[in-house]
C-alpha cells in the first residue's frame, strides 16, 4: 500500500509525511507567501500546500451573507482578500520548486483545477467541503493524479461515495480525517476516526488534517496510524489571519517532523519479550527458591518455596503449579533456586 507524491513515497515503511499548509495565511501577499514557504522549507518541510481560490468561480453572491465562525467578515471578502492570482501563485510554485521541494494545492472550483493542471502539479489536495462535491471531484479524478482527500463534515457513507468516484479513474487516493472548525476543540477531534477509516478503507493511505491548537493531536494521530499529517503553517503566530490560531510555526514544525521519525520507530510491533529486554529480564523476573531448608521427599508448597529475583533459575515464579505437591529429590538449602532435577 504505497502512495506517491512526486518523488516522495508514503507508506508504513517510511516516516509519516508532514505537509505544511500555507493556505491563506499570506493574506493575499505573494511576498508573505514566499516568506512563509521559505520558513517551512528551512524547518524541514518537503511538501508545501497552498489553496487555489478563484473567488467568482468558487462563490455565488449569496456567500456575501455568510460569516465563518472565526471572523466578522463574510467568507466572500475573506477569500477575495486572501487569494493569489494565477501569476502570483505560479511564482510561489516556482520558488518552492527551485528549493527542490514539492508544491501542491487545493482547488475550490473547476477553474482552479484548470489552473493547477496548467501548473502540472504532481498531486491534488481536495478539501473537506469538496468531499461531497461530486462534480468537482469527478473532474479532479479524471486527471489521474494522486489525490489527498480531507473528510471533515462528512460521515462514512459520504466518504465511501467519494472513494468510489475516484476509484473509477485510479486508486491513488489518501484519506485524511479532519474536524472543520478553526480552531477545533479537543473534544471535537474524534481521533479514533482514523482507526475507523483504516478499517473501512484498507487499500488507502489514511492521515489527519489538524485544525486544533498546538501539535499534540497530530502526534496522537500519528500514533494511531496516520501516515500523512497536514497542518496550517505560519512563520510567526503574531500575524493576523483567520487560520493563524490553528497554525504551527517553525518550532512546531521541526518538533512534529522529529516526532514523526520517533513514531516510525516506536509504534510498529506486537506484544512479546523483545530481544533488548532479555538482559533486564534476567534480574527483573523471579525464580522459585527455597523459603527455608527443604528435606528430601518433602512436598513443595507455599510453606517452603517463594519467588525471588533473579530470573535465572529453572523455574520462574509463574511456574509454581508445576512443582506444587511434588516431592523434593534432595535436600535443598534455604534461598537456593529449585532445579528441574529436584522435582
Amino acid at each position: 500500500m504505497n502512495f506517491k507524491i512526486s518523488n516522495i513515497t508514503v507508506s508504513k515503511k517510511n516516516d509519516p509525511l508532514i505537509i505544511a499548509e500555507i493556505g491563506i495565511n499570506h493574506n493575499g501577499s505573494l511576498e508573505r507567501a514566499i516568506k512563509i514557504a521559505d520558513q517551512a522549507i528551512k524547518s524541514g518541510a518537503k511538501v508545501i500546500k497552498h489553496q487555489t481560490h478563484i473567488v467568482d468561480d468558487e462563490y455565488s453572491y449569496h456567500a456575501k451573507n455568510i460569516k465563518p465562525g472565526n471572523s466578522n467578515k463574510n467568507i466572500y471578502k475573506i477569500i477575495k482578500d486572501c487569494s493569489l492570482n494565477e501569476e502570483e501563485e505560479f511564482k510561489l510554485m516556482k520558488y518552492i520548486k527551485r528549493k527542490n521541494k514539492i508544491f501542491i494545492s487545493t482547488p475550490f472550483s473547476l477553474k482552479a483545477v484548470d489552473r493547477l493542471i496548467k501548473f502540472n502539479v504532481p498531486a491534488f489536495k481536495v478539501g473537506s467541503g469538496e468531499c461531497n462535491n461530486h462534480i468537482l471531484l469527478n473532474y479532479i479524478a479524471k486527471q489521474r493524479k494522486p489525490i489527498i482527500l480531507s473528510t471533515g463534515m462528512n460521515d462514512m457513507s459520504s466518504v465511501k461515495k467519494a472513494v468510489d468516484i475516484v476509484n473509477k479513474y485510479h486508486n491513488k487516493l489518501a484519506l485524511l480525517h479532519c474536524t472543520n472548525v478553526y480552531p477545533s476543540a479537543f473534544e471535537s477531534l474524534r481521533l479514533n476516526s482514523i482507526l475507523d477509516l483504516k478499517n473501512k478503507f484498507k487499500k488507502n493511505i489514511i492521515g489527519y488534517s489538524d485544525h486544533s491548537i498546538g501539535i499534540y493531536p497530530s502526534i496522537i494521530a500519528m500514533s494511531l496510524g496516520a501516515l500523512i499529517v497536514e497542518k496550517h503553517f505560519v512563520e510567526n503566530k503574531k500575524f493576523k489571519g483567520p487560520d493563524i490560531i490553528c497554525s504551527m510555526d517553525p518550532h512546531d514544525l521541526k518538533e512534529l517532523i522529529n516526532v514523526s521519525k520517533i513514531v516510525k520507530k516506536s509504534v510498529p510491533g506486537y506484544k512479546y519479550l523483545h530481544p533488548s529486554e532479555v538482559v533486564t529480564s534476567k534480574f527483573a523476573f523471579a525464580s522459585l527458591v527455597a523459603l527455608k531448608d527443604i528435606k528430601k521427599n518433602e512436598r513443595f508448597s507455599f510453606k517452603n518455596i517463594c519467588p525471588k529475583r533473579p530470573g535465572t533459575g529453572d523455574f520462574l515464579a509463574y511456574e509454581y503449579k508445576k512443582i506444587f505437591g511434588k516431592k523434593s529429590k534432595r535436600n535443598i538449602s534455604a534461598d537456593e533456586q529449585i532445579k528441574r532435577d529436584d522435582v
